[in-house]
């Protein structure tokens, strides 16, 4: 490589804690992990979110909308606009709750099984990607990190 190559080719910009703060660090962390998430996910034919969304689905038994809402973090109105994709896409079903008519329930489909699979082994590959880095530095940083995200999530229950 010349080194006119070199020197056009554009580089990451690096991130100091010391310059950014540790919330923009963080923000900028999740940013670029959701980015580079989504790249992935589209390949897959899935938008943002959808994958959550199947992972937090219960195999056994059928999960009730405001749970996914409660454990995604999100409006029960956000879960049940995402399942209708997944619904259109054969990788889940609604059913009603036989004890409260009220409450709509899911169920992750054979074929959601299966996409499931396939999104563990991306969500296994981008880990490894990501954490080879930080163990070749002897890091300990996801303690860290799962630290700060238990007490973010925390913060939003009180909040919520």
């Amino acid at each position: 490589m010349s080194d006119t190559e070199t020197k056009s080719r554009p580089t990451a910009p690096k991130v100091a804690i010391g310059e950014a703060g540790l919330v923009s660090l963080l923000l900028s962390i999740s940013k670029s992990t959701r980015a580079l998430t989504s790249i992935k996910l589209a390949e897959m034919g899935f938008h943002n979110g959808q994958d959550e969304l199947l992972l937090a689905l219960d195999e056994e038994a059928p999960t009730s909308v405001s749970r996914i809402a409660d454990e995604l973090r999100v409006r029960p109105s956000t879960v049940s606009k995402m399942l209708d994709r997944l619904v259109a896409k054969g990788l889940v079903e609604r059913q009603g709750d036989k004890r409260d008519a009220r409450r709509t329930m899911v169920r992750i489909t054979p074929a959601g099984l299966d996409a499931k699979s396939r999104l563990l082994e991306v969500r296994a590959s981008l880990e490894k990607e990501l954490a080879t880095p930080l163990a070749e530095n002897g890091a300990s940083v996801v303690t860290g990190l799962e630290t700060v995200a238990n007490l973010l999530a925390a913060r939003l229950s009180r909040l919520r």
